[in-house]
C-alpha cells in the first residue's frame, strides 16, 4: 500500500499493523516514494543461537577428567598448584 506523509503521520499505527501484518507500506511525498515500512524479524532467541552451534562442538571422552600436574604447567596454570583446594578452617577466638 502507499500512503502520503501526512496519511502516514495520521495514521501510523494502522501502517504498523499493516507491515506486521506482511504488507510492504511505501511512504510518498507528493508522487515520489521516500519511505518503506516493513516488518522487523525479531531477534534469534539464546536458545536458537546456542542450537545453531550444537553440532559444531564436539570432544573427548576424557574431556571430563582431573587434569595432571604436567598437564596444568604445559596449560600456563602451574601456579594453582601451590594453591591450596580448599581454604584451611578459620581458628576461633573462644577460650
Amino acid at each position: 500500500m502507499s500512503y502520503s506523509v501526512h496519511q502516514a503521520k495520521t495514521n501510523f499505527s494502522r501502517l504498523l499493523k499493516e507491515a506486521e501484518a506482511g504488507q510492504e507500506v511505501i511512504v510518498t511525498r507528493g508522487k515520489k516514494p521516500v519511505a518503506k515500512i516493513v516488518a522487523v524479524e525479531p531477534a534469534p532467541s539464546r536458545k536458537e543461537l546456542a542450537g545453531a552451534y550444537a553440532r559444531e562442538v564436539y570432544w573427548d571422552d576424557d574431556a571430563f577428567d582431573p587434569v595432571t600436574d604436567e598437564e596444568l604447567v604445559q596449560m600456563g596454570m602451574g601456579y594453582l598448584l601451590d594453591v591450596p583446594l580448599v581454604p584451611a578452617p578459620k581458628k576461633s577466638k573462644r577460650k
